[in-house]
């Protein structure tokens, strides 16, 4: 099953895993901090990101700013490590296939018959490693897909993960260009010096066709085609895979994670609990984004660490653990039992207003891959409560409109500006489509997550724009009268 390079009893040591379909793997296994020759202990896997390689670094610290936890706490925790290059990726062999259930799901039930084998591995029985799951992103994904396709392991905290790539890359049908073209960019050097010189062999990886084919149909026109959207919706987790997932998890999300937003947690928070999942769910300011407000990410390696403790050790000193906890953007941590929370009065805002757009307009709103306050648009102020209000959670929009425009099949924008530090909420901004054949229509949608700390005297917009850089240049030409706008932020009961 396996080339074990150097494997004196607790010690590191590197590793290649044959998967299922002869692709090898690289791998790296790392003991426990002090774990003695004879002694076992649980394992925590842990790959890595888009386009990147595994940790080899056995005392490795926490990027706090992406929530991925370091080897070091998890190896001074008492676990094992073992991280490894995903298919395609570093010294592995394969193709890239995106967090596949057949493709990377496999490799990791591969990594987990290996680990059964060595001698340092904590056993729930004959080729059953006592085992967890943590990473970021790509890492976050496959944890989801593993969990619900092999009943071995055992707890998985998932950070920046997506529920589905659909909804994260392609929300209302339209391709969030900016990340779109970022990831592909980090993703299609694959052949590098370390496939060159892997110890399996030359390994060339190679990204399966349909990323590239993606990436071209989303740049040319912002949409996919049938056979790309159903090639990405096969990529999960999604509602099948999660609803299958039975093991203790804890989601860690970013409130300002632009590409995999606080909504994609939600979806996944809510199969979970409806499944019988233990699951507990952590927001933080950072992920795939900047987080421009203050705060302290350090609670996201205390809580990975004490969750895997909890599930793989049977230390009980995180039962005390909320069942939610957010980082508002105001810097403080807050928490509630469970999600979803109790619901307090909603914040309310209504306004009417006319909007034009056109490719030619440099006044859209934003970065590539971050909402910015737009000059063009139509702002709704939402009245300041009268007392302190937490609002955490998936805004709701309706909008009452008629438009015409060079193409029918529309788009504007919604995002939430905090109008006394001058950005916007989360950095978040949610495409929504429209109808523009020049007849009335109504529209009612959920905005991205947000978690706002509002006192008395704040001062929040509500603005529809035209046109965002988070998902691509405006490609029609036309005006659309809003004749009545409403929106609904949740509130926290407390």
């Amino acid at each position: 099953m396996a080339a074990l390079v150097g494997a004196p009893a607790a010690s590191a040591r590197d590793a290649i895993v044959t998967s299922f379909d002869g692709t090898p793997i690289s791998a790296s296994f790392f003991p426990a901090e002090g774990l003695a020759p004879g002694q076992r202990a649980p394992t925590i896997l842990e790959t890595h990101g888009w386009g990147a390689t595994r940790d080899k670094d056995q005392n490795s610290a926490t990027l706090a700013p992406v929530g991925q936890v370091g080897l070091g706490p998890l190896r001074r925790a008492g676990f094992n490590v073992l991280t490894w290059d995903s298919r395609g990726f570093g010294e592995s062999g394969g193709d890239v296939e995106v967090d596949s259930q057949d493709f990377e799901g496999r490799d990791v039930s591969a990594l987990l018959d290996w680990l059964a084998t060595q001698p340092e591995q904590q056993l729930d029985g004959a080729g059953d490693p006592r085992a967890g799951m943590t990473g970021a992103s790509y890492a976050g994904g496959i944890e989801l897909v593993a969990a619900a396709i092999d009943r071995r392991l055992d707890a998985i905290a998932p950070d920046i993960a997506w529920h589905s790539l659909l909804t994260a890359l392609y929300r209302d049908d339209l391709v969030k260009g900016g990340w779109s073209a970022a990831l592909a960019g980090l993703g299609i050097p694959t052949a590098t010096a370390l496939g060159v010189i892997s110890p399996a062999g030359v390994q060339t990886g190679s990204l399966d066709p349909h990323i590239t084919s993606a990436l071209q149909e989303g740049l040319a026109t912002g949409h996919l085609s049938a056979e790309n959207r159903a090639w990405f919706e096969s990529r999960g987790p999604g509602d099948e895979l999660v609803s299958r997932i039975r093991i203790p998890t804890l989601l860690v999300q970013g409130t300002a994670d632009t590409l995999f937003t606080p909504s994609e947690a939600i979806r996944n928070f809510e199969l979970l609990k409806a499944g019988g999942a233990p699951v507990h769910m952590l927001w933080f300011c950072g992920g795939h984004g900047v987080c421009l407000t203050q705060g302290d990410n350090s609670r996201v390696e205390t809580r990975v660490v004490a969750w895997l403790r909890r599930w793989l050790m049977d230390d009980h000193g995180a039962d005390a653990d909320p069942g939610f906890e957010w980082l508002a953007d105001d810097g403080q941590w807050r928490s509630a039992p469970t999600w979803p929370m109790a619901p307090g009065p909603a914040l309310t805002a209504q306004g009417s207003g006319t909007l034009t757009f056109s490719p030619a307009d440099t006044a859209s709103s934003g970065l590539a891959v971050a909402a910015t306050p737009s000059p063009n648009a139509v702002n709704v102020a939402i009245p300041a409560p009268t007392q302190h209000v937490d609002a955490v959670g998936e805004p709701k929009l309706e909008l009452d409109y008629r438009g015409t425009a060079t193409d029918p099949r529309g788009y504007v924008f919604a995002q939430i500006v905090d109008e006394q530090r001058h950005l916007v909420l989360g950095n978040q901004v949610t495409p929504i489509a429209v109808t523009l054949d020049g007849l009335p229509h109504t529209v009612s949608r959920s905005l991205e997550g947000v978690a706002a700390a509002i006192d008395p005297g704040a001062r929040y917009t509500l603005q529809i724009v035209g046109g965002s850089s988070v998902y691509g240049p405006v490609r029609s030409a036309g005006s659309v009268a809003l004749a009545r706008i409403r929106l609904s932020m949740p509130s926290v009961r407390r």
